[in-house]
């Protein structure tokens, strides 16, 4: 019987207050960017915001708790900007919205950061088993970042693979590891990087036990490239059916898929906040359209991060895809 699990990419936005108050703190506002060396009113700060967007999770009923990447004002850059051996330059518009972050110009090896991993201890002192742990993915992070060190860009590719996957083996226990992998969408890699994206994905999924879903968004994948995604040794791939339902469609249909499958079914960019109902109706209909008749995990999710949302949009979110994940289970059963 299938499994459907309720969940985000997350990136969450600031709750208000602390929108307020590390603004006042950091002199700028979330998104203005900050140095990675928090002093102790700040690190006060996230981590009761941490503790608050946990704690909507929970009370909002869904099925992996993420961490939310508060800090992370770079944002998929995060890991790489607050590391020793890197260089954060000039600002850099962030794919295609109003979002920038800061050029992270790696200058040396990349060695052992803990960063997201401290992170996520002070997070799994707040969950129930459930921790769901979120990176960039290698491809997305390595185009994201300029390579003043390695000087190639296989070289490159790989020693960011290496660098999250060291990264993933200090976490604390998590049931699920999501890598978001947008620049497989944006930028998408040409023959011969397609094949060593996936294997660059294949070795970060490999330092882990927990369940792996890559979750491109912005688009669909081009077929070559999600052909050899379905190479990399993941539990699931994701599919943003909110920006391209055909071709992410066509995509499974034409070339299979992995036996668990992550839906992105609620926006997380617009502020309209969907029916419950209306999301169970979306994953029935995407099930239609397959030449599948199950898969044993369904993650049900929002197409993209929720840092664009309003906070308060964004809490009636997380209860939309708990209740859409609550319908599908009566349903199938």
């Amino acid at each position: 019987m299938t499994e459907y699990v309720s969940t985000t990419p997350g990136l969450f936005p600031l709750p208000d207050w602390a929108k307020d108050d590390l603004s006042d703190l950091k002199g700028h506002q979330k998104g203005d960017l900050v140095s990675g060396d928090e002093g102790e009113e700040i690190t006060a700060a996230y981590e009761a915001a941490r503790e608050e967007v946990i704690g909507g999770q929970v009370e909002a009923g869904l099925d992996r708790i993420a961490e939310g990447q508060l800090r992370w004002d770079d944002m998929l850059a995060h890991p790489l900007a607050v590391h020793d051996a890197v260089d954060t330059q000039g600002i850099v518009r962030y794919y295609d919205n109003n979002n920038f972050y800061r050029d992270p110009v790696v200058q040396g090896d990349l060695d052992f950061s803990g960063d997201v991993a401290g992170e996520l201890e002070a997070a799994a002192e707040r969950t129930d088993g459930d921790l769901q742990a979120v990176l960039p993915g290698p491809f997305s992070l390595a185009d994201l970042a300029t390579d003043d060190h390695y000087g190639d860009e296989a070289d490159f590719l790989a020693a960011i693979a290496d660098f999250l996957a060291g990264e993933v083996d200090a976490f604390p226990e998590h049931e699920t590891l999501f890598l978001l992998e947008p620049s497989l969408v944006e930028s998408a890699p040409e023959d011969g990087q397609d094949e060593r994206a996936s294997d660059a994905i294949d070795r970060v999924a490999s330092a882990t036990d927990a369940d792996v879903v890559v979750q491109p968004y912005w688009g669909a994948l081009e077929e070559k490239v999600y052909a050899h995604l379905l190479d990399a040794d993941v539990d699931a791939v994701g599919f943003d059916f909110v920006t391209n339902r055909e071709d992410n469609l066509y995509n499974v249909q034409e070339y299979g898929g992995t036996d668990d499958i992550s839906l992105g079914l609620v926006d997380g960019q617009n502020t309209l906040v969907e029916d419950p109902e209306a999301v169970r109706d979306r994953v029935e209909w995407v099930y239609d359209q397959l030449p599948v008749s199950e898969f044993e995990t369904v993650y049900l999710t929002t197409n993209t991060e929720t840092f664009y949302l309003p906070y308060a949009k964004f809490e009636e979110k997380l209860a939309v895809l708990a209740e859409a994940a609550d319908l599908a289970e009566v349903k199938a059963a």
